[in-house]
């Protein structure tokens, strides 16, 4: 039977594997900015101003002791970099708990698996709390100031649309949710807080000169009538919802914060209850309390979550002051009259998840585009992102004869390019896609969300709008491929597909809905490399269809597959044979990897011994005679096969356990390219069927 990921944390290469390491390609950072990804939580120590430990959405635990000029990452050897909080002993700067999985509910807000905790700055960890949190995600972490064995965690579900989608089936992501309470420094966990209902705690305070009085903030982003604040005066063993002054309907995500030097001020801001697709999720309401939360006043504030403020809430109050308070969305706003009027103090990016103070008094913030600190409470800013955070899309591109430049689309921070120098250049905003570039090198395209936000580029630099005739739904990022042996001739998915025969210039759709209706579309799309008559796609709600004529015909060769519902690359062609498809899930408790030896009408697993965590994508070694070697990129790493699927091993060393979302692999040059979803891009030498020696590959060029 095969074992789930989370039940072993710590994978271990093989002999010959280990060898290898796998060398950081970056960004870290982007140049322009400069920008480096989403930072989810912040925990600065409380003696040494010049300390930080910052937590990436999916880019694990950094530290930095000479003041955010230089960082070390220090979790790559836990079980997963997704972040969700972050907890600094007040008195011990050494000691430092992670909650695991990052709980901003979007697709790529992935599951935790348990907290973590180190004792020595980082150096070794332990993991605890699997059973208790595997699955769902940890959005807040509070030690008691007077007690600090006295721990408390509140949690989530992971996040995607329809909810739970984040956690990619994993076997405890309908676990209990709530509020949780160690007792022993972390070790165990106990469920706690009658009259709290179970749904998604989305935060949490604690009164730092009565660590007795707690506030949970409820907030199922979809709404629920039990939506709301709790308080409790006898350590979280029970609560009572507040109401007097708050609002009674229409509640999403909640968040609330007290001021540490007078904890009877309390603030609390409520988002309207999202959609069904996400939108609609506005400020509903920003509130004060006086009394410690018994009654409340709502303070003007407006909107500054956009429409999406199940992703963007947090709030925080100045150590010292308790009339200024910091709200953070979409932009970030600054009150110093107590919540009576707001001035905008937004840092260098938007969409702010995590504000916090260092011990020098100086404000942090945590957003999209990385790590920003003020000394003058937001009225200006520097950036502290000599960070490698990146969060890749599935859609990564190399350059067929410059083997430095890498082309490829980021969450939030557009699409990039790295340069023979090593440099990452912004080229294009947006959330950014699917790239390509084209057999010859002299055509680069990219994509921002939405359908036919395609662009063209001759000279790489200026881009144009290559999606004329394209039309329908999408993928979020809609999916495209280039025939490699045909760089005019590409493919483009949206519920359908769409064919352009001169580079992009005009489109046409070569087939009908391959979906089975609704919002549903078009994820993964690929041309077999030795005959572009045969093309697979991937939907969203989990069809798979493949045709051998050109896109005239269609037969659906799969249906019900579960997976990531935005784009990926889960296709790998034998160029030898185009029949031979090989297709990857990244959801638990699934095959991972199917093989079809007749374009799709029959299926095998060749998941093998294969741990069971979710897998993006696969890379095809076809240099030796029979079956090709196999890759698999995963929520653990890259694995090899060398067998066709019986037996797996870990490939090289170095890799932190960030998902793989995409794998090249770039035969003539012998080396493995991968983007992942938090760390960037990576590489790797390929080693050849049956080689024993494998340290003279080991990465040294470019």
């Amino acid at each position: 039977m095969r074992r789930f990921g989370f039940l072993i944390p710590f994978v271990l290469s093989l002999p010959l594997s280990a060898q290898l390491r796998w060398k950081s390609l970056g960004p870290a950072p982007i140049a322009r900015g400069p920008y480096t990804g989403r930072v989810s939580a912040i925990a600065p120590s409380k003696q040494n101003p010049k300390m930080l430990y910052v937590g990436g959405a999916d880019g694990g635990v950094w530290k930095s002791t000479d003041d955010g000029n230089s960082w070390t990452p220090i979790g790559d050897s836990l079980p997963t970099t997704s972040v969700g909080a972050l907890a600094v002993d007040p008195k011990n700067d050494q000691v430092l708990y992670v909650g695991m999985g990052e709980s901003n509910f979007a697709n790529h807000s992935r599951y935790g698996l348990g907290l973590a905790k180190t004792s020595d700055g980082g150096k070794s960890w332990e993991v605890f709390g699997v059973e208790a949190f595997a699955g769902r995600c940890i959005s807040r972490i509070e030690i008691d100031p007077k007690n600090p064995k006295i721990l408390y965690a509140t949690t989530t579900h992971a996040g995607g649309m329809p909810i739970r989608n984040g956690a990619r089936g994993h076997p405890l992501a309908k676990g209990p949710l709530g509020l949780f309470r160690s007792t022993d420094a972390g070790r165990t966990w106990q469920k706690i807080g009658k009259g709290l209902p179970n749904l998604s705690a989305t935060d949490l305070a604690l009164d730092p000169k009565n660590p007795k009085n707690l506030f949970v903030a409820i907030g199922h982003i979809f709404g629920d009538a039990r939506n709301g604040l709790y308080r409790s005066t006898d350590g979280g063993l029970s609560f009572k919802k507040l109401s007097i002054g708050l609002p009674s309907s229409g509640i999403g995500r909640v968040s609330v914060a007290l001021s540490p030097s007078q904890p009877k001020r309390v603030y609390a801001n409520f988002v309207r209850a999202a959609s069904s697709t996400g939108g609609g999720a506005s400020t509903l309401g920003f509130y004060r309390s006086d009394d410690g939360g018994i009654s409340w006043t709502r303070k003007s504030l407006g909107n500054f979550q956009a429409s999406y403020g199940w992703y963007l809430s947090v709030l925080r109050v100045h150590p010292t002051k308790p009339d200024t308070v910091f709200v953070g969305g979409f932009t970030m706003r600054r009150s110093t009259n107590g919540g009576s009027s707001w001035r905008s103090v937004t840092p260098p990016h938007v969409d702010l998840h995590a504000i916090e103070w260092d011990a020098a008094g100086r404000l942090l913030a945590g957003d999209d585009g990385g790590l920003h600190r003020s000394s003058n409470l937001g009225a200006s800013w520097s950036s502290l992102n000599k960070l490698g955070l990146i969060q890749f899309y599935a859609g990564i591109s190399l350059h067929p004869k410059s083997p430095g430049v890498i082309l490829g689309g980021t969450q939030d921070n557009g699409s990039n390019e790295r340069g023979s120098n090593g440099v990452w250049q912004h080229v294009f905003g947006g959330d950014g896609g699917c790239t390509g570039i084209d057999p010859s090198g002299s055509l680069r395209f990219v994509e921002y969300q939405g359908t036919g936000n395609l662009f063209r580029s001759v000279n790489g630099s200026y881009f144009r709008r290559s999606s004329s005739g394209i039309f329908g739904r999408n993928c979020f990022l809609p999916p495209f491929a280039i025939d490699p042996r045909n760089g005019k001739r590409m493919v483009y998915g949206t519920e359908r597909v769409f064919l352009s025969t001169n580079g992009g210039l005009s489109w046409s759709a070569i087939s009908g809905d391959l979906t089975n209706g609704g919002r549903a579309a078009i994820r993964g799309i690929e041309i077999a490399p030795s005959d572009g008559n045969y093309i697979y796609v991937s939907t969203n709600d989990g069809n798979v269809q493949a045709s051998s004529d050109g896109g005239r015909t269609w037969r659906k060769v799969l249906k019900g597959v579960p997976g990531w519902p935005r784009t990926t690359r889960p296709f790998a062609v034998d160029p030898r044979d185009p029949k031979k498809v090989y297709f990857a899930t990244g959801w638990f408790g699934q095959d991972q990897l199917r093989f079809s030896g007749d374009a799709g009408k029959t299926w095998q697993s060749l998941d093998g011994d294969l741990p069971d965590v979710p897998v993006h994508c696969i890379g095809l070694d076809p240099r030796s005679s029979g079956e090709p070697v196999l890759f698999a990129g995963s929520d653990q790493g890259v694995w090899r096969s060398q067998n066709h699927g019986k037996h797996w091993e870990r490939y090289g060393d170095g890799l932190p356990n960030t998902p793989v979302v995409d794998l090249r692999m770039d035969l003539g040059r012998s080396r493995i390219v991968v983007a992942t979803q938090g760390r960037g891009v990576f590489w790797i030498p390929l080693i050849p069927k049956g080689a024993i020696d494998p340290r003279s590959l080991m990465p040294g060029g470019k």
